[in-house]
């Protein structure tokens, strides 16, 4: 069976199944297992997520597989399933979509994923030049090696194509960015985020990020932005598109001038991540809508 689910990364220490903590995952396989939809042992069971997150990215569209018995799928519908996981998950899990797929489906071989980042809600933003914002979002554009933008894993091919990279607006004001890849490594939206955070303050140079791109031998570290500003916007599959946003509602804007100090910033901080999960709450709302079933009089 292939699912689609959204998550708040805050309730969670990432995705994947870790030992004595909470994940999205371990979470999945709990609430299967209480169903009594999985059985046997925990370490036999199939249940694959698309795209890993770290603790702290929120998420309004990730899939994944879990293998079911023929019996049970053919027994009940999408509706009554997805009714009757959602109902026992934790509430930071909206569990969206189920379908039937070939048993050779991988949900990690997807066509592209997309990542938001607000930027504005880092410590001492300032807004660019939109022009110039412009040009430092081209250089991330191609196939290229990223290892100076990830935390590179042994093994790992560092080759990466970004189909995009664009402002993310509200209205006139620049918010961030979003970024469309075919695969992404470890932290790579992250470091690209500080990046352009560094860019954006004045304590980063054009020709150093240009560098570090055409010279990725030559080791350099711009940091890792924080995750809580990160959401997986979605995943795309042949079989699943990314849907479009359901959301128009804009975000407030951060506190400026002179009376901008640490306490009032702090505050409004506090509020951004509010309105974060309230857009994906409201997504999922849309996303999740469940399909009517008639009965046979009508």
């Amino acid at each position: 069976m292939f699912f689609r689910i959204g998550y708040l990364g805050d309730g969670f220490h990432g995705s994947q199944v870790q030992p004595d903590v909470r994940t999205v995952q371990g979470e999945l396989i709990r609430v299967f297992r209480s169903l009594k939809w999985l059985t046997g042992p925990e370490e036999e069971q199939l249940l694959v997520l698309s795209s890993r997150t770290d603790a702290g990215v929120h998420v309004r569209i990730n899939g994944g597989i879990v293998d079911l018995d023929r019996e049970l799928w053919s027994a009940l519908s999408p509706r009554k399933m997805i009714r009757a996981v959602d109902d026992r998950l934790d509430g930071a899990i909206a569990f969206l979509t189920v379908e039937e797929v070939e048993r050779d489906f991988n949900p990690r071989m997807a066509l592209h994923r997309v990542y938001r980042y607000r930027l504005e809600a880092m410590e001492f933003w300032k807004e660019p030049d939109h022009e110039a914002f412009n040009r430092w979002l081209s250089l991330f554009v191609g196939t290229y090696d990223a290892r100076n933008f990830a935390r590179l894993e042994e093994g790992k091919n560092p080759i990466r194509t970004i189909l995009s990279v664009t402002p993310w607006m509200d209205g006139n004001r620049l918010m961030g960015f979003e970024i469309k890849g075919e695969a992404f490594l470890w932290n790579q939206v992250r470091r690209v985020a500080n990046a352009l955070f560094r860019l954006s303050v004045g304590d980063l140079e054009e020709d150093a990020v240009r560098t570090a791109i055409e010279r990725p031998m030559e080791t350099v570290d711009f940091g890792v932005a924080p995750a809580q500003w990160l959401v997986l916007w979605g995943v795309a599959w042949d079989r699943a598109p990314l849907p479009e946003t359901t959301d128009e509602i804009g975000f407030s804007a951060p506190p400026t001038g002179r009376t901008a100090e640490r306490t009032r910033k702090g505050r409004w901080q506090r509020a951004a991540q509010h309105e974060i999960k309230a857009m994906l709450y409201r997504e999922w709302a849309e996303l999740g809508t469940l399909p009517v079933v008639r009965h046979r009089s009508q």
